[in-house]
């Protein structure tokens, strides 16, 4: 199974779940606002995360099957970053999740992440 990985507001996942879809793309845009819903390949979840999320609390890292999900996912170059981020060009449904596991900062509010991580 090839993985993807969504930073979410706890809240914004309750309320997809109750709907059946996902549609906010980053901390507060949307996907009509934005386009596309941003996604990462493991290795970029805490840089983003440190570098957009810093001082949030009840984070979730969404946790995405690629075959699963109904939309477009097109890889984009992101200026200032080495390897591009998987981009998700519709709603994000939500039997695409296989997991959300909370995502929470160090004492010195650092996030990290591995794909161990709460797995």
């Amino acid at each position: 199974m090839k993985e993807i990985y969504h930073i979410a507001a706890a809240a914004d996942w309750r309320h997809a779940k109750l709907h059946g879809e996902y549609r906010i793309s980053t901390r507060g845009r949307s996907l009509d606002d934005q386009g596309f819903i941003h996604a990462s390949e493991s290795h970029q979840v805490a840089p983003v995360a440190n570098m957009i999320y810093k001082g949030d609390r009840n984070l979730l890292l969404l946790i995405i099957d690629v075959s699963r999900v109904t939309s477009e996912i097109r890889y984009e170059h992101v200026s200032g970053w080495k390897d591009p981020f998987p981009h998700i060009y519709g709603p994000l449904n939500v039997d695409a999740v296989v997991e959300a596991v909370p995502l929470e900062a160090d004492i010195d509010e650092i996030f990290s992440f591995s794909v161990t991580d709460g797995r």
